[in-house]
């Protein structure tokens, strides 16, 4: 036999209830919270002396087990006679002070002012369904009226959103103080039937309305009152605490390799996210040692958007390595304050022990992991806001190599690392630079030493190492430069148009106007806030060699090609979707469409080639615009990024060859030496790129 509603006008009516009590029988509805998990915030809110109005009290043992510690002015009222007639028969001869009467909720006969608490227990939940919540309208008015100055109506309540909703915004518009308190069950052992948390709203009534809203959210009986501006932000708490009930219960009832759910811890003062946290259960049929149950993963400040930690994959690699039966991955917030390990550690442990495996020895020890045992470092040096891309942040970072790095991140999309340069010590720099020159090999040039925080950096401040381009899809734009014959004697002194759309950071740009013989770059950027941070935090600097020009690339595309007499040996797309919902992030759909990529090849010289940086996840999609490039483009090169979607695709009109040529590596080194040969020398700026490597791993798309 079902025993909870099948349908929510059910719920709230008479007839049912009637149904439901005379099957029920003697066992007590409690699955709102017994009295022991409801005694510590209705012994706060109603005194043994209150003259207590129990408004749809069922069969409930809650009024016998308050009238059992002292509470003796209770009137029960219920619409089920049937109920009302068993529970006085029930406690005539233990309780006779103890009345159950039957009465409508909306319409009682008792005075204005008469009672000092109204206590609901679940009435509101059944009551608000009706009528499109026009009864518990009524029932809120009733109870209103009939309680007195300072009166409180207390109602246990699971929360549902247009309930909730319904209940504080009628008490705010007659201008009594509201507050919700949410009560866990983190100190029960078993498993409830019912995943969603148990809440106890408290609204207080004054001789005069309050002039402004009092609206407040406590986690717990005891927690502190934490003030909400609006109805809404206590709607939003309150969804997120039942959605993390629901996933703790999902949680402790098994495990699931294929799922990795997360949840983000906030700081409770300030509301700010603190902690965000990735489970990932090992596959079944794992070999795991028995006694690795449960271990936390502290993920290094500043390396959240590592592959390792970041990706599904990543953390997938992690959690078979650590081999474990769950692992919980930890990622820090920017902008908090973060002591040591061991504070992290104490922080985080009662939270973290609710996320427990099933069948997890309750002593069982529980280890933290971390790289080395340190937390890592970051340092937000700017922050703002964009009109079309939202708020950012600019912060220095310490990176898996030792190496400081400065990142542009776009809070929308915190796991995407907009734009990273990698910062030098000018001073440091320079001493070994000079050490270099005396044995330099072909190979790629080791990292810079590993540096200290800015604060105890000798020699002055930190500057961006324009030498180094942190991404590796710039590096095969750059190397893709090979297939113009940069640098041969043929292509001595020819100079070499770019047009590149996206800047980022500018470090692409700023390399190719530093280290190309000849080169000439225009940049189309749509975000005056991306130039400026560019240009204040990323060491980019535009000159009669290195234009900026500020719009929607496609459109100054289309007026570049309708105006004609303009060509460029190189056009760079390495601009992102802003569309989170397609299966590619990189570029936007409308750069690859067939018409478009025509227009794109009709500004190219005769040895002109086209440069896409491609960022798909879905496979039929990547297909296709692989598709329409090669339909305009004979030659389309390719290389992939290790650990990463990107791929970047050279394209020419070239006809003749049908893989890579041979000559291309040879062309290569000569880019290598041509783009020594264009530094300036300054140990800050030494091109430090492998053209070979590069090349080596393209293939025919």
């Amino acid at each position: 036999m079902s025993l909870l509603p099948r349908t929510a006008e059910e719920f709230s009516s008479a007839e049912y209830w009637e149904r439901f009590f005379k099957k029920r029988g003697e066992k007590a509805f409690e699955w709102y919270g017994d009295y022991n998990k409801l005694c510590g915030v209705l012994h706060k809110y109603i005194k043994p002396r209150d003259k207590v109005l129990v408004v749809g009290c069922g069969n409930s043992e809650l009024s016998e087990q308050l009238y059992d510690v002292g509470y003796r002015h209770l009137t029960n009222i219920d619409i089920s006679e049937t109920v009302v007639n068993h529970m006085n028969q029930k406690n005539a001869k233990q309780r006779p002070d103890l009345t159950f009467q039957t009465v409508d909720a909306t319409q009682t006969p008792y005075e204005d002012g008469s009672y000092h608490v109204a206590l609901d227990k679940g009435t509101l939940d059944a009551m608000a369904s009706q009528e499109e919540g026009a009864l518990a309208g009524r029932m809120l008015a009733e109870v209103g009226r009939v309680l007195g100055i300072g009166g409180r109506y207390v109602c246990v309540t699971l929360a549902q959103e247009s309930v909730i909703k319904l209940a504080v915004e009628h008490f705010i518009q007659v201008g009594w103080a509201v507050r919700l308190h949410c009560l866990g069950d983190s100190e029960s052992q078993e498993v409830s039937s019912f995943a969603l948390p148990v809440f106890v709203l408290v609204c207080t009534k004054f001789r005069q309305p309050m002039p402004m809203p009092i609206l407040e959210m406590c986690q717990g009986e005891d927690g502190a009152p934490a003030r909400l501006p609006v109805v809404a932000d206590l709607l939003s708490v309150v969804r997120e605490r039942q959605a993390y009930a629901m996933l703790r219960q999902r949680l402790r009832t098994g495990t699931d390799a294929t799922s990795t759910p997360s949840l983000t811890l906030c700081h409770a003062p300030t509301g700010r996210p603190r902690y965000t946290l990735t489970v990932q259960d090992c596959p079944p049929g794992a070999k795991v040692p028995r006694a690795n149950h449960f271990a936390i993963f502290i993920v290094p400040q500043g390396r959240e958007t590592d592959w390792l930690y970041g990706l599904a994959e990543g953390r997938g690699q992690l959690a078979a390595s650590a081999n474990f039966r769950r692992l919980i991955v930890v990622a820090m917030h920017r902008e908090q304050e973060y002591t040591d390990m061991q504070a992290v550690q104490s922080e985080l442990s009662p939270m973290v022990m609710e996320l427990a495996p099933p069948g997890m020895p309750t002593n069982q020890q529980v280890p933290f992991l971390s790289v080395g045992g340190e937390l890592g470092w970051r340092e937000v040096v700017s922050h703002g806001t964009s009109d079309l891309s939202g708020q950012y942040s600019v912060e220095d970072v310490r990176g898996e190599d030792g190496q400081l790095y400065r990142r542009l991140v776009f809070l929308g999309n915190e796991g995407l690392v907009q734009s990273e340069s990698r910062l030098t010590n000018p001073a440091a720099a320079a001493a070994s630079s000079q050490k270099k020159k005396k044995s330099r090999r072909k190979a790629k040039p080791p990292a810079p030493p590993p540096m200290t925080t800015p604060s105890q950096t000798p020699g002055g401040a930190l500057e961006v190492d324009k030498g180094y381009l942190c991404c590796a899809h710039h590096r095969v734009m750059v190397a893709g430069l090979a297939m113009l014959g940069v640098g041969t004697d043929h292509n001595k002194d020819v100079p070499v148009s770019v047009l590149l759309v996206g800047l980022g950071g500018g470090g692409l740009p700023q390399f190719l106007r530093d280290f190309v013989p000849g080169a000439r770059v225009e940049v189309v950027e749509l975000d005056p806030a991306v130039l400026e941070v560019a240009q204040g935090w990323f060491g980019f600097t535009p000159d009669d060699r290195l234009t900026v020009t500020l719009g929607d690339g496609l459109e100054r595309i289309n007026n570049i090609e309708r105006e004609g007499g303009h060509q460029y040996d190189v056009i760079m797309f390495d601009v992102d979707s802003k569309d989170p919902s397609l299966g590619m992030s990189c570029p936007p759909p409308a750069f690859v469409e067939t018409a478009f990529l025509e227009r794109v090849g009709k500004l190219l010289t005769p040895r002109g080639v086209f440069m896409l940086n491609l960022v798909c996840r879905d496979s039929a999609l990547k297909k296709s615009v692989l598709g329409r490039v090669r339909g305009v483009f004979p030659r389309v090169l390719s290389r992939g990024i290790e650990g990463e979607v990107n791929e970047v695709l050279l394209c020419s009109r070239g006809t003749g060859e049908t893989g890579v040529p041979p000559s291309l590596l040879k062309a290569g080194k000569t880019l290598q030496g041509a783009l020594g040969m264009n530094s300036s020398g300054a140990a800050t700026c030494i091109p430090q790129i492998d053209i070979t490597e590069l090349l080596e791993d393209l293939k025919v798309a």
